[in-house]
């Protein structure tokens, strides 16, 4: 028997392209979120989907939408203002459930909150199962079992194949720049430590060329120790502007500073705020310009590089509406492997989640 998912945030850019992907893999997800009348229209345009109304603001009307063994996927953010409440639905209902948030304190604080009950539940909480940070999960546990040694250090370097200038959503928009003065945990010496996003660069070799990238928060730290034994560090980079990486140390420096000041966290929020742009994000053709590429270097103890393994596929959001409907599809069908908040890897095997991963177009290189 195959449970019923449920898209929360259907009518926004990132929860349109999981229902796509869903509808496209056969399944009928009942949509919902906060305007019945957009809901009425996408429900059409899908085939005559179920919809329903509900708002973080209700908590009640989020609780209704799911029932132990469901699939609750939802889309909406920023996580740390409206994604709380969802979470917590589903942990009440003994639900699944999956997010595209690239919040790690958010993860964190959905961790500890309901890691127990899902247990308990035997539910599956996947956060962040879309381009932030499933690609760079996979390479670092592909790079952990390829070295076939000790593993000490594993750092994961995330870049665009083709210009991103003009292919960023508002969400993302929102969290790079609000990210600026939020910590960036790092795995340091077998514990999580908080460091300051942008202070490090590094350089990474990707399709024969160097290319730098300057640290960021993601999950791989909170998820990939578990799956790794003995690992000792794991830091995350970002590179789809490999020429501003520099520039983004001082960038990140004076907003962290400045925010120090009397008053000075709302002088920097009201910079960032300017700079998100308009609601939506690039178009088909747009994401066909595209392809996401992502690497792990793991290294021993000397520091000594002994396995690098490379994925590429589509666009980061392409690809976010495709992982996200085959992650749904294999919760709602009981194929979780491990309940609790768990990563990609612990929530469906390594060997299956390569395996989705290729279905969705992400492939090692």
């Amino acid at each position: 028997m195959t449970n019923q998912i449920v898209v929360f945030g259907a009518t926004g850019y990132t929860g349109g392209l999981v229902t796509e992907a869903l509808v496209r893999r056969g399944a009928r997800p009942m949509l919902a979120g906060r305007g019945a009348e957009r809901l009425a229209a996408l429900a059409q345009q899908f085939g005559g989907l179920d919809y329903r109304v509900a708002d973080v603001t209700d908590p009640a009307s989020i609780r209704a939408l799911v029932d132990q063994g469901d699939v609750l996927v939802t889309t909406v953010g920023p996580f740390e203002q409206f994604g709380h409440p969802v979470a917590q639905a589903a942990a009440d209902a003994g639900a699944h459930y999956l997010d595209s948030t690239g919040e790690v304190g958010f993860v964190r604080d959905v961790w500890e909150r309901h890691d127990v009950r899902a247990r308990a539940a035997g539910a599956v909480i996947a956060p962040a199962f879309g381009y932030d940070y499933v690609p760079g999960i996979l390479a670092g546990a592909l790079a952990a079992r390829a070295a076939g040694t000790a593993v000490h250090t594993i750092d994961v370097g995330y870049f665009a194949i083709g210009s991103l200038r003009n292919g960023l959503s508002q969400g993302t928009r929102k969290t790079m720049a609000e990210g600026l003065i939020l910590p960036a945990p790092v795995w340091r010496d077998g514990q999580l430590v908080d460091e300051t996003t942008a202070h490090q660069v590094r350089e990474f070799t990707v399709r024969g060329k160097r290319k730098n990238a300057f640290l960021v928060s993601g999950t791989e730290v909170l998820f990939l120790p578990s799956e790794v034994p003995g690992l000792r560090s794991v830091t995350v980079y970002n590179g789809w502007f490999p020429a501003l990486s520099r520039g983004m140390q001082l960038v990140s420096a004076t907003a962290n500073a400045v925010a120090k000041l009397p008053r000075g966290r709302d002088l920097v929020n009201a910079i960032s705020a300017r700079t998100v742009g308009a609601a939506g994000g690039p178009d088909a053709a747009e994401r066909a310009r595209t392809l996401s590429h992502v690497v792990a270097v793991a290294r021993d103890e000397r520091g000594t590089p002994v396995a690098e393994v490379h994925v590429e596929g589509p666009s980061p959001y392409a690809l976010t509406g495709e992982l996200m409907a085959w992650a749904a599809q294999r919760l709602a069908s009981g194929a979780g492997r491990t309940p609790g908040v768990v990563g990609p890897v612990e929530a469906f095997g390594l060997d299956d989640l390569a395996a989705g991963c290729k279905e969705c177009g992400m492939v090692e290189v």
